[in-house]
């Protein structure tokens, strides 16, 4: 469980890049609510997305705690370029394991790139939590096929060139009627939605799509036909863990920035340090950031092992979430009025945390998992 030299290696290269390159536009970007193009350019070519894509497909063919270390440094950076790296992971896992060999060849090396945006299109608005609600649909049309419908909430959708869509192929099958198609986001019969605007991670621009008769070509659809549910299904725990990760990230930030206040805030003659009622928020918060994070190393080494890793990921992501909103809740404390005014960085990282109890399954959700898990497997599975 403990990061081996390269993954250091790895992780220090993250938190460089953090610190040199998006710490210091992450207040402008926040305020602009600005997609960070120039930052996602250089991650590109770092090699920061598609951590796990394997060698022999042109990746850096690392596991899954890597990408947890590479996600907590961003996060620490900004959640909003974090949440960058987890959507393009997602969807080159999504190609790694269920893409046909074309399909892989056509698109892997330019979202690794970042020559190409991507966007994960499920959400819509009767189905959240409850993706069977999904009414967007793909009829066949001769050999290719006809979208119609819509998503909501879509990340990168102001923004992105090719959108991964879970849609209904056949209304009758339920689960097994599920298909991804991957969509030209710029073809006709696309449509883009206003961009919405969010509470925190705002560099994180999200939006609709809508879909009125978008002819798709046989190639359009993602690995096998009716296995869409399944394939959402299989990237879940990766991306609760990076989730998990992000959230981390975000309290270290938060942390980070309450000790180096209090040691410069003086009250009474001395330094806010000094006082024990500080102390202890800065305590706590560092022994629940240490947990949330040994966590995520548990859940990533469960998932690289082949283990059933769903109760180690629910587990990370609920608590990580939690621990984010509570203990940036405490930074701003620390900060007093200051840390309400905007322009602070805790006041951001306080917004930024609270999406982290809900996307990616809600925390209420993740709770459901983990008892169902410990009713399914024994409490000592």
């Amino acid at each position: 469980m403990y990061p081996s030299e390269t993954q250091m290696q790895v992780r220090d290269m993250a938190r460089q890049f953090a610190d040199d390159v998006i710490k210091p536009l992450a207040e402008e970007l926040d305020r602009e609510e600005r997609f960070p193009h120039e930052i996602y350019d250089q991650m590109g070519e770092l090699g920061l997305f598609g951590i796990g894509v394997p060698e022999a497909m042109g990746g850096p063919g690392f596991d899954t705690l890597t990408y947890a270390l590479v996600m907590e440094e961003l996060s620490r950076g900004y959640a909003s370029v974090a949440d960058q790296c987890g959507l393009v992971e997602l969807i080159c896992t999504l190609l790694v394991r269920h893409g046909t060999p074309a399909q892989r060849q056509a698109w892997l090396a330019p979202v690794m790139r970042g020559t190409k945006r991507v966007a994960y299109c499920i959400t819509e608005p009767e189905a959240g939590t409850d993706v069977s609600g999904i009414r967007t649909a793909a009829e066949r049309d001769g050999e290719a096929w006809r979208l119609n419908g819509g998503k909501i909430w879509i990340h990168n959708a102001p923004v992105a060139d090719v959108g991964f869509v879970l849609a209904r192929t056949d209304k009758d099958a339920g689960h097994r009627g599920m298909s991804i198609f991957i969509v030209d986001l710029n073809a006709k019969g696309v449509e883009r939605g206003p961009k919405e605007h969010k509470m925190g991670q705002r560099a994180s621009q999200v939006g609709a799509l809508n879909f009125t008769d978008v002819v798709l070509g046989p190639d359009a659809l993602l690995g096998d036909l009716g296995k869409g549910f399944h394939m959402m299904m299989s990237v879940l725990d990766k991306g609760r863990v990076g989730i998990a990760a992000l959230a981390v990230g975000i309290g270290q930030a938060g942390l980070e920035a309450a000790v180096d206040y209090a040691r410069q805030r003086r009250q009474f003659g001395k330094a806010i340090a000094e006082f024990q009622g500080v102390q202890w928020l800065i305590a706590d918060m560092a022994k629940d950031i240490e947990a949330a994070r040994l966590l995520v190393h548990s859940a990533a080494t469960k998932i690289d092992r082949g283990d059933n890793a769903t109760k180690a990921c629910s587990i990370a992501k609920c608590f990580a979430g939690d621990m984010a909103v509570t203990r940036t809740a405490d930074a701003v404390q620390v900060f007093g009025g200051s840390g309400y005014i905007r322009g602070f960085e805790v006041e951001r990282l306080y917004r930024d945390a609270k999406i982290t109890q809900i996307y990616e399954g809600t925390n209420q959700i993740q709770r459901m998992i983990i008892a169902r898990e410990l009713f399914k497997h024994g409490a000592l599975a």
